[in-house]
């Protein structure tokens, strides 16, 4: 392409051409030596014209996030169940009911006690931009959850009650983030896994991976995980696609092997 002559669509097509060996992050970068190249030029008084100005940066897509097996999860809550005492309680707690509710780190650390209402099979949980949801427990987080409030004064900070579901005595009055991140990486070095691919948003991934490879629909877990906007799920529309190939590879007639007729 000669730069200095080119117009819009000789730099669509150059771009274009190069995007088959150059990857999405590389093709943006190729774009923005062009613009960098033409503003060059309109300086000098080479060219009055900019023919890169409309042309779009490709789109570098969101990476997947990373995804704990349901084996890992297993060992993860078998660890927790190891460690004794009020520590062990809240701990199976944390992990029982990130795991059953998908909520988000800031969202789980900063319960207030008045989130467990009168059916316990449910939370109150207020999310992002003060929205609030009603969020399914499941029978073993209910269960985690009553087993910790048993423990849960020996966490309050100097004995004074506060309106926290985990209190601490850090300066919010609740566990914090980076503690519980903390906890869990912990957790995973007791439980044998890579401590390196655990966080509490790798938990919330495996709740709506989980989900969906079971059967949930994209929707359910878009109310579920707080999304406002269903393209923000639809980043696990991966495990959508595994699960609608082995469909058809299970139930497609010309999907099954076919056996050979017989001459004669």
């Amino acid at each position: 392409m000669d730069a200095e002559r080119a117009d819009e669509a000789a730099v669509r097509a150059f771009l274009g051409a190069e995007a088959r060996r150059l990857s999405p992050r590389s093709s943006a970068r190729l774009l923005s030596v062009l613009r960098q190249f033409h503003r060059f030029l309109a300086a000098e008084g080479i060219r009055a014209d900019d023919p890169t100005a409309a042309v779009d940066a490709p789109r570098r897509g969101r990476s997947l996030p990373k995804v704990l097996g349901e084996a890992q999860v297993e060992a993860l809550l078998d660890a927790a169940a190891r460690v004794e005492g009020a520590e062990g309680a809240r701990l199976v707690a944390l992990l029982e009911l990130v795991y059953s509710t998908g909520l988000r780190a800031s969202e789980l650390v900063a319960l207030p006690l008045s989130a467990l209402g009168r059916d316990p099979r449910f939370l109150v949980v207020r999310g992002k931009g003060g929205k609030e949801r009603l969020v399914p427990v499941g029978a073993k987080a209910e269960a985690a959850l009553e087993a910790y409030r048993a423990h849960r004064a020996r966490f309050l900070p100097r004995g004074r009650e506060t309106k926290w579901l985990f209190p601490s005595r850090g300066a919010g009055g609740h566990l914090t983030r980076q503690r519980f991140g903390q906890i869990l990486k912990a957790l995973a070095r007791a439980a044998g896994v890579d401590a390196r691919s655990l966080s509490p948003h790798v938990l919330r991934h495996a709740f709506a991976t989980h989900l969906l490879s079971h059967g949930a629909d994209l929707r359910s877990v878009q109310r579920l995980l707080g999304h406002a906007d269903i393209s923000t799920t639809q980043i696990y529309t991966h495990v959508l696609d595994s699960r609608l190939a082995e469909i058809v590879t299970r139930h497609h007639p010309l999907a099954r092997p076919r056996t050979p007729r017989g001459r004669g």
